[in-house]
């Protein structure tokens, strides 16, 4: 089933424009994103393929089936409660039956979580976007013996340059582990010309290897020192390698030049939408109410074009928290929405949709 399908249907119950044109927050270049709520046909709806919902390819067109609208209502789904309190001038569509749908009727002190939460969780994205665009990590990735260091007297060298000093080569080296030490190796030099030994050197190839490479030591041959492996060290390296490439290759390039232009390195658009949300959870907190269109268009603006300092932003975003907290703290809101009440409107709703 697509869009289309539901509009050919007649299937909608409401449809509207969502997103930073229903906030008041677009500029000339924003995208139009739809939100809206259908409801499947009676035959589909009582057989095995339930639909929870329905969207374009790049999701900026999204309706949920009326059950997953009202599941979503219920955990206080910032999107779906947004619909609720759709600005008049966004409203594209609108059944009479879905007038029995209000606000008031679900907001509860779980925005404090699904709102507040989710902005908290921003911030700490933003952060790591931040040290993601002031340490960029270099294209080739450190091996294991850039986190091998080398006893030498009361103190350690790294391992290359200890080899260096040394005049030695990796593969004149042998390992052996410590018993009952974690990460400590004997190392051994074979000195003879012939290497007759046999030490297979420090790791089986620098490039790919994820752990060093042990020797046979023949009985009687003495340590000329001792190697210790950072694993753990190495072990985070790699996931913060990893996470970096992985946010180069998925990273929204215009959203990322933006950040880029204005030179402040932070993600303006996310750090608006700290803003945005931890503004409307304390709305909602002090006067039980919804408000979607923003009333500081030109302040979030401001955010938007990086006009703040990344750390002024921060500091004033988690003053803003603890305002949240204690506005919910003494919120008159109910714990939860009421889910009786919800099911008896769903199931109202579905019916008429159906006799009609």
């Amino acid at each position: 089933m697509t869009i289309v399908d539901l509009r050919q249907q007649h299937l909608i119950l409401f449809e509207a424009i969502s997103g930073s044109r229903a906030y008041g927050t677009n500029l000339p270049h924003s995208d139009t994103d739809l939100k809206g709520v259908f409801v499947l046909p009676e035959s589909q709806f009582l057989g095995l393929d339930y639909i929870p919902q329905v969207a374009n390819e790049t999701n900026d067109e999204v309706f949920y089936e009326l059950r997953r609208f009202v599941e979503l209502l219920l955990k206080n789904n910032p999107t779906v409660l947004e619909l609720l309190g759709t600005p008049a001038d966004c409203v594209v569509y609108q059944h009479p039956l879905f007038e029995q749908f209000k606000a008031r009727d679900f907001l509860s002190k779980l925005c404090h979580q699904s709102f507040a939460d989710y902005a908290v969780a921003q911030i700490r994205k933003a952060k790591g976007l931040n040290k993601k665009i002031n340490h960029p990590e270099p294209p080739a990735r450190k091996s294991v013996l850039d986190f091998c260091y080398v006893t030498v007297g009361a103190g350690a060298q790294p391992a290359d340059t200890w080899l260096t000093r040394q005049g030695l080569r990796a593969d004149q080296c042998g390992l052996a582990k410590v018993p009952h030490l974690s990460d400590l190796y004997a190392l051994f030099v074979d000195h003879t010309p012939e290497r007759h030994l046999g030490y297979r050197g420090l790791v089986r190839d620098p490039e790919t290897s994820q752990d060093v490479l042990l020797s046979a030591v023949p009985k009687g041959e003495a340590p000329v020192a001792y190697l210790s492996f950072n694993r753990n060290g190495y072990s985070t390296y790699c996931r913060v390698f990893r996470e970096y490439w992985e946010w180069v290759a998925k990273r929204n390039t215009e959203r990322y030049e933006n950040t880029v232009q204005h030179g402040k390195n932070y993600d303006a658009k996310n750090m608006l939408h700290v803003f945005r949300l931890l503004q409307m959870a304390e709305e909602i907190a002090l006067t039980g109410e919804i408000q979607v269109r923003r009333p500081n268009r030109e302040f979030l603006l401001q955010i938007r074009r990086g006009e703040f300092d990344y750390a002024e932003l921060v500091a004033e975003a988690e003053r803003l928290v603890a305002h949240v907290e204690a506005a919910f703290a003494a919120a008159t809101l109910p714990a939860a929405p009421d889910k009786t009440n919800a099911e008896d409107t769903l199931r109202r709703v579905r019916r008429a949709f159906y006799q009609e």
